[in-house]
């Protein structure tokens, strides 16, 4: 028997990167699954790349109607939610003296209170079918410390490991398990992104800062979204349910705790 046969999950962000990496796995443990996304026509193209264990849900999380009418949505396929992974997420990068309040409430606006509101309405959902579920928070190795130049996007990642050990504490009285992952550095389209950002603001050349960071990863180099599936896979699993308000670091020995 698969470990998540019969399963009903939503992953937000799900439409590429870790997330649609989150989704394969889950699918191939037997789930159905919801790729949520703010990006419809990707989330439509990844769910017919995966086949009819998939669906596209469009969710923007930083609108309350949004995340009601997602839930809604899988209620309506599934006829339940039972894993909630909220994987959607902003990166940002400035001097700490040229941080804008744009910046600043964008990126709050999508890795908190998207994370919290997407959160409450899953553990709503799962309070109301009265069997639990678990919800799997994505935080970082961002959370754990401060950076230079990534204030805003290290303080969401801090919020997000919070958030999880209360939330963890007062759902579990409902059967639902509330974990995180902090991935450390992943692989990916969005490093071309970060990549540019760092050569800017710190004067390298293109590519340079993306191999000083691999450089320092103990395992020898980046992760792929592959490397993070199977703690995603055990923390929607029954092999959790003795496990509530942890982050687990899977960063190829970055940070110990």
């Amino acid at each position: 028997m698969r470990r998540l046969d019969g399963k009903s999950a939503l992953i937000t962000g799900a439409a590429r990167g870790i997330g649609h990496g989150f989704a394969e796995a889950y699918i191939r443990e037997g789930a159905q699954v919801a790729i949520a996304d703010i990006n419809r026509e990707a989330a439509e193209a990844t769910a017919a790349s995966l086949g009819e264990s998939a669906y596209a849900v469009h969710l923007d999380v930083t609108e309350q109607r949004s995340i009601d009418a997602a839930i809604a949505s899988v209620i309506e396929r599934a006829g339940k939610l039972d894993i909630l992974i909220n994987n959607a997420a902003l990166f940002d990068a400035a001097e700490t003296v040229d941080i804008t309040r744009e910046s600043y409430e964008r990126l709050y606006a999508v890795n908190v209170s998207g994370t919290l509101f997407t959160m409450q309405a899953a553990a709503a959902q799962m309070i109301k079918q009265g069997h639990g579920g678990k919800i799997i928070n994505m935080a970082s190795q961002a959370g754990r410390r401060g950076e230079s130049l990534v204030l805003v996007y290290c303080s969401t990642k801090a919020a997000v490991i919070s958030m999880t050990q209360s939330a963890g504490l007062n759902l579990i009285q409902h059967g639902i398990n509330v974990n995180a992952i902090a991935p450390g550095v992943v692989d990916g389209e969005h490093w071309v992104h970060v990549d540019a950002m760092f050569a800017s603001l710190e004067n390298k050349q293109p590519g340079q800062k993306k191999a000083e960071v691999e450089a320092g990863v103990p395992a020898g180099r980046f992760a792929t979204p592959d490397d993070l599936t199977g703690m995603a896979v055990f923390l929607a699993s029954q092999e959790s349910d003795y496990i509530l308000s942890q982050t687990y670091n899977v960063d190829g020995g970055q940070w110990m705790s």
